[in-house]
């Protein structure tokens, strides 16, 4: 025999004579998950940002390096053609 599926109001937390008025439990729902929302928003941001800080430093010197090396390589090549200019 299948158990029986409660009513709304057998479930609800509150003693009938303290139910919230029609509508007004929708709009309490509605108004925590804009909290929700919010406080997710914030903590998502400041964990994203914590990770990318994380990954910055651990990526931060071998890119120093490679910027060293661009700039090394790019100085020996202008030297390089100026004294082949100045030798013409």
């Amino acid at each position: 025999m299948p158990a029986a599926v409660p009513s709304p109001a057998a479930t609800s937390p509150l003693p009938p004579a303290q139910r919230m008025p029609d509508g007004v439990e929708e709009y309490m729902i509605h108004r925590v998950m804009q909290r929700v929302d919010v406080v997710l928003d914030q903590r998502l941001r400041e964990a994203i940002a914590t990770v990318v800080q994380e990954q910055t430093r651990s990526v931060l010197p071998r890119l120093r390096e490679e910027i060293e090396s661009v700039v090394r390589n790019a100085v020996y090549e202008a030297v390089a053609d100026e004294l082949a200019s100045g030798q013409k």
